[in-house]
């Protein structure tokens, strides 16, 4: 039986490099795509904590099912933005955003989740804004995880409590979000 592993061993090593896979799979399959470089800011030196508010209103209801990662909106600026005695954004411009990641809502009340990015905002530097906005549906697990260890004591009740499903996340025709311009980055 020991030589059966040893000779097995001994193939699967000698055979192993034929799967390996080259250095530049990733690389290949990048080649000829349309990849964005992300935003950084590395002329920031953590000093200033100056922030300008910008709320944007989005244009068209969106919920989560409806959505799909890597999703352009349109979103509206919601008041005139002001600063240092300056305009620096008009209402009713229109902000692009990138939908980034969708978080399905999970077991035990655990919410879904919308991870917005890539905010495009007329007339300020990129670097300089928000790089992420996330909105979360309704958290019900600060109910489901009392209601669990209350049932635990019976048996199998507890456990019926794993079933209950977290909020969907919705970006709704009212909901306005607020992201952050930080002029002095």
């Amino acid at each position: 039986m020991n030589n059966f592993i040893c000779s097995i061993l001994i193939l699967f090593l000698l055979c192993a490099p034929s799967f390996a896979y080259e250095e530049d799979t990733t690389a290949k399959l990048l080649i000829g795509k349309n990849t964005q470089k992300p935003v950084q800011n590395l002329n920031y030196d953590y000093q200033s904590l100056v922030s300008v508010p910008i709320k944007l209103k989005i244009v068209q209801k969106a919920k989560d099912k409806h959505l799909t990662e890597g999703q352009i909106l349109e979103f509206k600026v919601q008041e005139d933005v002001p600063y240092n005695n300056k305009i620096l954004l008009k209402k009713d411009e229109i902000v692009t955003v990138r939908v980034e990641t969708l978080i399905a809502n999970g077991m035990n009340g655990i919410p879904a989740s919308i991870v917005l990015g890539g905010f495009r905002v007329p007339n300020l530097e990129p670097s300089k804004v928000s790089q992420k906005y996330e909105h979360f549906g309704l958290d019900l697990s600060l109910l489901v995880f009392p209601l669990k260890w209350a049932l635990t004591p019976l048996p199998p009740t507890g456990s019926l409590t794993n079933f209950i499903k977290g909020g969907r996340a919705t970006l709704g025709e009212n909901k306005t979000i607020t992201i952050f311009y930080y002029p002095e980055w």
